[in-house]
């Protein structure tokens, strides 16, 4: 789930919570994952944090327009 920033500010304000709240769970499976010591990919856990924290600034950007 790769997305440029052009690409995020197009989506509208539901679209955006959907995909915060799926980006929150799948973060959330993936440090049990790692707490159970199955093999997760460290670098796609830090994408997803990365991509979540940039939904959430458009998020207040867009609630604050």
């Amino acid at each position: 789930m790769k997305l440029i920033k052009k690409e995020l500010h197009d989506f509208n304000l539901s679209e955006i919570q959907e995909k915060i709240i799926d980006l929150k769970k799948e973060i959330i499976f993936m440090k049990i994952k790692k707490i159970t010591q199955q093999n997760i990919k460290p670098h796609l856990l830090k994408n997803k944090k990365h991509l979540l924290a940039q939904l959430l600034t458009i998020e207040t950007i867009k609630l604050n327009q």
